[in-house]
């Protein structure tokens, strides 16, 4: 009867297009406008006509108007009811001149002989007496901007003899040959349209000042406005873009800003990393921030931009936006001053009432902050008048421009990473992805990056160093490191003599210590500094401009390419110092600065990376693990690294497990392989042994990896049948650590569920909980790990219920190893519980503390280490473990490792914090009332913690 009833429902689909049509009639009175299930725009006589729907349209709309004032008849119809589609309707829509038609469909049909849309519209033609000439086109995948030029390009598309079909516009096509010839982009959209391009990087402001200009304008004339704006997928130190136009006439360009009358460049790296005058208009304007002036600025620019000002008569500006903010107080937050300085240099509206509404925003935006912060950004407005002209060289447009450095980077480096780095990974053609149509992408690719977008780096000062390695330990991005040189590396090195320390540790003898910083793949948070101990109250590490400290790159450069790893001269995993002797597979991600989740993600990949798995759940820490075209995790000399992949918020446990089981089936496989060689006559005594090894040793993750490597050397070029079967899973030989990461939002929320069944599995997985106790990657609402009294969304007066105690929750199961910790309370009592979770036989959950930027620390970024210190301190965060494998031993399976907090500490940690202090601000009445509570709560924690620690276990409570 289904098929039956399915045909039942013809009449009312039938019916559609008529209801629509009279409910559009409808809105078209009360709006004014005019929308009709298909609309026709363009020439009355149009010859060449396009059919397409959704915001493309205007575009075209732009296009044809270019067009026929150019004498050119072509024209659009705008489909508005794709289905049920209207035949009547859409042939009485189609002049009738008409010759030739090409029908535009944003989606890709593999196989099929064409897209929807297309299909349709040459249905509707079929069998019509002279019909046009209809082709099918594709545009706009994976949200790739179409502009008029690209438009025109299907206008003459359609004017050739024999039209392409099936055709791409917006990409080259040098494989299959698809694409229509690509032309440079046209100003259009009318005379009066002002645009607009401000590079900005994340957190500095940049964006949200451009957000406020775009209301200032809108409300203080009768332009139309329009704002777009583009990011990279990191959150603070990644890179944006702002897109702004305002004109007198209606604005319909849906596309980002090609062709700018003005070019604010927030960042003077990007001079070297962007393409940052492309499209500038003849006679336009560009704003740099920069520390260099005058003579020095005109020397330090790159040939190709001083090539463009000159050719291109650019009105140039500079204004040194970064000293000001940090002499006014406001850090990097640099995006008032240019902001100012863009309304004053371009006077789009009169300077004085743009001042005026700047401060009018100001106290809109920052006043919940306090008075302090008000005023600051009153002085940048004030002081955003301190640009001065560069005065652009008629000569420089004779410059030869500088071919691209060549550093022996691979192939597919300098093919597809950079360019995407650089902004042009829609330049790429189609060739560049040949032999990589099933997606795979190379590790390591983050260390080509090489951004250099930290204002202050820092500097090592050997005769300081205690040789801690705590510096090195926090580091989110794996920016500093210690290197141990022997002697022939020391002598070949560039380091002074006095910074060639004597290393410090068994197993150095006769070595040099150096800390060497990658100044252009810091971040610049300053954690290192703050954390460093020093020698007798001098620090070992000091934050300086990184202009002036660029030539310290080579240092890096040369340890990186010249110095061999010392780290099996030591137990990597013994302490704090000698676990930052191990290479970081994991290594300049896009988090942010001072980001208080990757230095866990660091660590776990020294310890276990050359035989990591990881199992990632959707949030901050898949977009900082492989954004396109960055991939910070890497390999090791040897070529082992972790194998990474994502997957859901609700399921990245399963997919961990599911990584587990699959790995026992295959290990199973390979074990009954090593069982049969070992029975077999003709295998090699020699191999036998290290077969029998292995069986006994498969289990141990450290031994496993050195028998495995031992083995498939032995039997490369065996002949042997059985040797062969066991190098054909020879990968499987090494014993994988299993980690699963995700944020609160999965493990609390979303994936608790999961979370909950692997666990209760009892496989041998590793749960790592990165609690920045928020939905940080998805605009900072409240979660399950949420406490009361913070401001978050959905929670805008402050949480009113506690926060889960996932630890103990997991504890109850008695066979799983659960661990709290803070890397910047206890860095010791981290490494341990890592260390012990991962030695562990069955689940593990390790619920990590970590400061993030929607916390608002006052303090700012470069103190989320210190913040997570402050938090054990007061007792807002316990440090504890539980331990199933002390059970076994009778003893108490509960640590705690919390000190007694200094509880009247509380309060003060709360208000440094603006998630609380806004609390505080905003509904004082309740503040004190939530904060209580808090504390309370928090008291509660610790009691009860201190109770399961006191337990006299093994004793009958009876007895």
């Amino acid at each position: 009867m289904f098929f039956q009833h399915r045909e039942s429902c013809n009449d009312y689909y039938t019916a559609v297009p008529a209801i629509v049509e009279d409910y559009m009639k409808k809105i078209n009175e009360i709006t004014g406008r005019q929308y009709g299930l298909f609309d026709y725009y363009g020439a009355k006589d149009a010859d060449r006509v396009i059919i397409a729907m959704g915001s493309v349209t205007e575009a075209i709309r732009e296009a044809i108007d270019y067009l026929v004032a150019a004498g050119e008849k072509v024209g659009l119809v705008a489909v508005h009811l794709y289905r049920p589609f209207s035949a009547k309707h859409f042939l009485a829509a189609v002049p009738s001149s008409a010759k030739r038609i090409a029908v535009l469909d944003r989606t890709k049909e593999p196989g099929a002989n064409g897209e929807p849309l297309y299909l349709d519209v040459k249905d509707c033609f079929y069998g019509v007496e002279d019909a046009p000439v209809i082709v099918g086109g594709r545009y706009g995948l994976g949200s790739k901007d179409t502009t008029p030029a690209q438009i025109l390009s299907v206008y003459e598309n359609l004017a050739l003899p024999m039209p392409k079909n099936q055709f791409t516009i917006g990409i080259e096509d040098d494989v299959t040959f698809s694409s229509l010839p690509q032309k440079e982009e046209i100003a259009m959209g009318g005379a009066s349209i002002y645009q607009a391009k401000f590079y900005g990087l994340g957190a500095d402001g940049t964006v949200g000042a451009n957000k406020n200009s775009v209301k200032i304008i809108g409300d203080n004339t009768n332009k139309y406005c329009q704002a777009y704006f583009s990011y990279d997928s990191k959150k603070s130190g990644g890179f944006t873009c702002s897109h702004l136009r305002f004109g007198d006439e209606p604005i319909r360009s849906t596309y980002l800003v090609t062709t700018p009358n003005f070019v604010a460049c927030h960042v003077q790296a990007y001079l070297n990393m962007y393409d940052v005058t492309r499209g500038l208009q003849k006679g336009g304007t560009f704003l740099l921030n920069t520390v260099w002036e005058g003579e020095q600025l005109a020397k330090n620019l790159p040939a190709k931009v001083k090539k463009y000002f000159a050719e291109n008569d650019i009105k140039v500006y500079y204004i040194d936006a970064t000293k000001i903010a940090q002499e006014i107080g406001l850090g990097n937050r640099t995006n008032t001053i240019l902001q100012s300085a863009f309304f004053r240099i371009t006077e789009v509206i009169p300077v004085d009432l743009a001042v005026e509404q700047m401060k009018k925003f100001i106290v809109k935006s920052y006043g919940k902050k306090g008075e302090d912060v008000v005023n600051k950004n009153y002085q940048a407005v004030d002081r955003g008048g301190e640009y001065k002209a560069l005065e652009v060289d008629p000569a420089w447009a004779s410059l030869a421009v500088e071919n691209a450095h060549d550093d022996n980077a691979p192939a597919f480096i300098n093919n597809v990473v950079r360019p995407i780095n650089a902004q042009n990974g829609d330049l790429l053609p189609v060739s560049a992805f040949k032999g990589r149509e099933d997606g795979t992408w190379d590790a390591g690719t983050s260390a080509y990056e090489k951004r250099g977008v930290a204002a202050f780096v820092p500097m090592w000062k050997s005769e300081n160093c205690i040789q801690c390695n705590k510096c090195a330990y926090v580091c989110p991005h794996a920016a500093i490191r210690p290197f141990v040189m022997n002697e022939s590396e020391a002598a070949a090195s560039p380091f002074k003599a006095e910074d060639k320390l004597k290393a410090i540790g068994k197993g150095f003898e006769g070595m040099s210590f150096v800390q060497v910083v990658d100044v252009l793949d810091c971040m610049g948070c300053g954690n290192c500094a703050d954390v460093c101990p020093g020698k007798k109250g001098e620090k070992a590490l000091e934050m300086v401009p990184l202009m002036d400290h660029v030539e310290d790159q080579k240092l890096w450069d040369y340890a990186i390419k010249n110095v061999t790893s010392k780290q099996s001269l030591v137990d990597v995993k013994l302490n704090v110092k000698n676990s930052q002797f191990a290479t970081p597979m994991f290594e300049f991600s896009g988090a942010c600065s001072g980001c208080g989740e990757t230095p866990y993600v660091k660590l776990i990949s020294q310890l276990f990376g050359d035989r990591q798995m990881v199992a990632n759940a959707t949030g901050c820490s898949s977009i900082y693990s492989a954004s396109v075209p960055s991939t910070p995790y890497t390999t090791n000399a040897k070529g082992h690294g972790p194998a990474w992949a994502n997957s859901l918020f609700e399921d990245f446990c399963e997919f961990g497990l599911g990584m587990t089981i699959a790995d026992e089936k295959m290990r199973a496989r390979v074990t009954g392989f090593v069982e049969e060689a070992i029975a077999d006559a003709s295998v090699a005594p020699e191999v036998k042994a290290l077969y029998s090894e292995w069986l006994e040793s498969k289990n141990d993750g450290e031994k496993s990896r050195e028998l495995s490597d031992k083995i498939l050397a032995a039997i490369e070029h065996s002949d042997n049948a059985a040797d062969k079967k066991v190098k054909s899973l020879g990968q499987y030989l090494v014993k994988r650590s299993q980690w699963i990461i995700g944020g609160d939002g999965a493990s609390y929320d979303i994936g608790f569920g999961g979370l909950d069944h692997v666990i209760a599995s009892g496989k041998n997985v590793n749960i790592l909980v990165i609690d920045t106790e928020v939905y940080s990657n998805t605009g900072g609402q409240a979660s399950k790990a949420t406490p009361i009294g913070a401001i978050a969304k959905f929670a805008a007066a402050g949480k009113r219920i506690r926060k889960k105690d996932l630890g103990l929750i997991a504890s109850t199961y008695g066979y799983v190893y659960v661990a709290q910790v803070a890397m910047g309370a206890d860095n010791a009592q981290c490494l341990k519980a890592i260390r012990e979770a991962e030695a562990y036989d069955g689940p593990s959950v390790i619920i990590a503390y970590a400061p993030c930027i929607n916390h608002g620390l006052k303090v700012g970024m470069g103190k989320s280490q210190a913040e997570e210190a402050k938090a054990v301190a007061c007792g807002y965060w316990h440090l504890w473990r539980y331990n199933p494998m002390l059970e076994a031993e009778g003893k108490n399976p509960f640590t705690l490792d919390s000190k007694e907090p200094n509880w009247e500490g509380f309060n003060d940690f709360l208000k440094g914090e603006v998630r609380y202090a806004s609390v505080l601000k905003q509904y004082p009445d309740e503040a004190e009332e939530l904060f209580a509570a808090a504390k309370d709560n928090a008291m509660w924690r610790y009691n009860n913690y201190r109770r399961l620690a006191r337990q006299q276990w093994g004793v009958d409570p009876e007895a």
